[in-house]
């Protein structure tokens, strides 16, 4: 088991790391002005468990092997960037449809949400590189259970990110009940939240590398 001030040490790093905004909250906010604060915490959720499979990876070794292999580390990278890009251009292009879009199953629309959410966690290059660059500096090599420490460590910054995504996406998602109140105002949220959306894609195809 990690030692109890290694835990706590890797607790203040990852809280300090996660309030910097970086792609997980502008992903979460652009969704949550997209699709409001119930839209906003299923990505979250979806988020956390595809960042989930990502530290099941690195605990088990294969995370290293992707963070050192340009080609897959290139796949993945481009992967997720076209992904939000295309979450975006969902969003630009259904700006007037959300409430034609209430009528639509509500199971549906939860899985799918999830589903997108997962898809973007799972495929974040960034998060792949910091849990194999930072979670074994906090590794007792000597207490031994090497893959399980690593999946403590992972769990313990899943659970601090997950409570701040949430923050965050309920701050955006209530924002957007103001604006919903104008049919302009409302389609205009919903522009700017795919736009940070395809933004983001953007940015990560363009400058995320190995390094």
């Amino acid at each position: 088991m990690v030692p109890l001030t290694n835990l706590v040490a890797f607790a203040l790093v990852s809280a300090l790391l996660i309030a910097v905004p970086g792609p997980s909250v502008l992903f979460v906010i652009g969704r949550s002005l997209a699709l409001g604060r119930r839209g906003g915490l299923l990505s979250v959720a979806g988020n956390a468990v595809g960042e989930l499979l990502q530290i099941a990876a690195v605990a088990l070794g294969l995370g290293v092997v992707l963070a050192q292999s340009v080609l897959l580390f290139t796949v993945v990278k481009f992967a997720g960037a076209a992904y939000l890009i295309y979450l975006g251009v969902q969003a630009v292009r259904q700006r007037k449809g959300h409430s034609a879009a209430r009528d639509v199953s509500r199971s549906a629309s939860t899985l799918r949400i999830l589903r997108e959410g997962f898809v973007v966690g799972a495929t974040n290059p960034k998060s792949v590189v910091f849990f194999v660059a930072v979670l074994p500096q906090f590794v007792d090599h000597g207490a031994g259970a090497i893959p399980l420490q690593l999946a403590v460590l992972g769990a313990t910054f899943l659970v601090i990110a997950l409570v701040s995504d949430s923050v965050w996406a309920l701050a955006a998602g209530t924002a957007r009940q103001w604006f919903a109140r104008s049919p302009r105002r409302i389609s205009a949220v919903s522009t700017t939240g795919g736009a940070m959306m395809i933004a983001l894609g953007g940015t990560l195809a363009l400058t995320g590398t190995k390094n």
